[in-house]
């Protein structure tokens, strides 16, 4: 079968996913046993064919052994190696046609290996773990691995009933028959498949705040040993989900759930309507409250406004960063600019070779494309001034909600918030690797964030919030 790519694959990833095709709908079901970390799995895939009729397709799955494939309800032919499964229908799939792949399998999860390290599922001391970003979804399902392929998914988890299962979306039903019991996860939103995460462990629920009428349900699943500590390191979350609603646009998803794994990770990572901390990320003195803003805010700025492609992953990282800063100058820490002072000496220390733009493989995680992103909204943000940019960064998030985005769409829409042209600072901070000069606020007064409620009166502890750690640990 032909592996050819089309010209629309992902420049940085073009052996992940098939832009030849678009699924609408995942339905999962998934048996897992952690003592011999053995995955069963059927899924149910909904698709529509692209312009071109489609004599074959594929999707991404890594080392398991595939039982049986569907298409429509017959047999196809089909390969697996290499990571992906190829199929070729017994009949043409007609352009604009909506078909259905059924695929059953079988075998060990393991990391997808990559540059940043292994990928996907990963198998904690006890229960498992799913952060895929930005290739680690074909570790345990069959998908059209691509971020901007979304869906909806239906995700059902059978495992031993010591174990609490998180997965992404509202939680369905949970049915225990002897020794085992089967969750049932929905999420209705568009999905990427890198952020569809899970986790399965020992935990203990808490819900953070009282969300009221219409307002957004936060949960957390921890290990007990941490709750003291927890309770003060997550006792802000509220209070950023109402000041994020107020600047970016009410929360797009239906919940919001935080999960502490019982190991270290070496950074959050967010998944859709949920975030996944270490137990590293807990220290009882909310030294890690700078990233419980940053993965929040991915809620909006990568999760609902999703990428094209991976070249774009900065409006991600840096409108996420700016979060942090924003409720930092909230919250009483440093202001915007002050933290934005502090990027600007540190990229001043480090190489200049990254495009905002277009970044690279090599250089799309790296700590400068966070400072650099931030920065370069901070830029915006003076060069419009508050009242301008507080409504463009709204009108982007609500605008493109559940969408998929570009860097030429997002520099467009800024531009339609200044009679000023903006080209040169664009090219300055987006397309050109030279740091430009630190930009100064629009008006001499140091800027504020406009008419949003001020969050309760401060603990005692710290003296400073976690927006005042140093800048260059960007979380993903």
């Amino acid at each position: 079968m032909s592996g050819q790519k089309t010209a629309a694959s992902d420049p940085y990833f073009p052996a992940n996913g098939d832009p030849r095709y678009r699924v609408h709908r995942y339905e999962l079901t998934l048996d897992y046993r952690p003592g011999p970390n053995r995955l069963a799995g059927t899924a149910r895939i909904s698709a529509i064919a692209g312009r071109a009729p489609l004599t074959e397709f594929q999707l991404n799955l890594t080392e398991f052994k595939v039982g049986r494939v569907q298409v429509n309800g017959r047999s196809p032919q089909y390969t697996h190696r290499g990571g992906k499964l190829r199929i070729r229908p017994a009949k043409p799939l007609p352009a604009g046609a909506a078909f259905t792949v059924e695929v059953n399998w079988t075998g060990n999860p393991k990391p997808v290996r990559s540059p940043w390290g292994g990928l996907g599922w990963e198998e904690l001391t006890d229960g498992a773990l799913v952060a895929s970003q930005p290739i680690g979804a074909p570790s345990w399902y069959p998908c059209n691995d691509r971020p901007a392929d979304k869906a909806s998914y239906q995700i059902s988890i059978t495992t031993p009933s010591a174990y609490t299962v998180v997965a992404v979306g509202r939680l369905l039903t949970r049915t225990t028959k002897a020794s085992t019991t089967t969750w049932v996860y929905e999420q209705p939103a568009p999905t990427p498949s890198y952020l569809v995460g899970l986790s399965i462990g020992m935990y203990q629920t808490v819900l953070l705040g009282d969300p009221g009428l219409g307002g957004v349900p936060q949960a957390a699943h921890l290990p007990a040993h941490l709750l003291s500590q927890f309770s003060r390191d997550f006792a802000r979350q509220p209070a950023m989900m109402q000041l994020f609603e107020e600047l970016f646009g009410p929360y797009p998803f239906g919940e919001y759930t935080v999960v502490v794994a019982d190991e270290e990770l070496d950074v959050p990572v967010e998944a859709q309507g949920v975030s996944f901390f270490g137990a590293n990320h807990v220290d009882g003195a909310r030294g890690s409250e700078r990233l419980v803003a940053h993965e929040l805010a991915h809620q909006w700025f990568g999760n609902s406004v999703s990428i094209a492609d991976w070249r774009h992953i900065w409006l991600n990282e840096g409108l996420a960063k700016y979060a942090e800063w924003l409720w930092s100058e909230h919250a009483g820490g440093r202001t915007a600019h002050e933290l934005a002072a502090a990027a600007h000496r540190l990229l001043a220390s480090m190489p200049l070779d990254l495009r905002l733009s277009d970044p690279g493989r090599k250089l799309m995680f790296d700590d400068r494309l966070y400072e650099r992103g931030g920065l370069a909204v901070h830029a915006i943000r003076c060069a419009l001034g508050d009242a301008a940019f507080f409504r463009m960064l709204r009108d982007w998030a609500t605008m493109h909600r559940h969408g998929v985005v570009t860097t030429t769409a997002f520099t467009t829409h800024v531009a339609r918030y200044t009679a000023e042209p903006l080209d040169d600072l664009f090219s300055a901070w987006l397309y050109e690797t030279a740091l430009p000069p630190l930009p100064s606020p629009a008006t001499p007064a140091q800027p504020s964030i406009p008419e949003v409620p001020r969050v309760p009166a401060r603990p005692g502890y710290p003296p400073r919030n976690g927006g005042s750690a140093a800048p260059g640990t960007s979380p993903e």
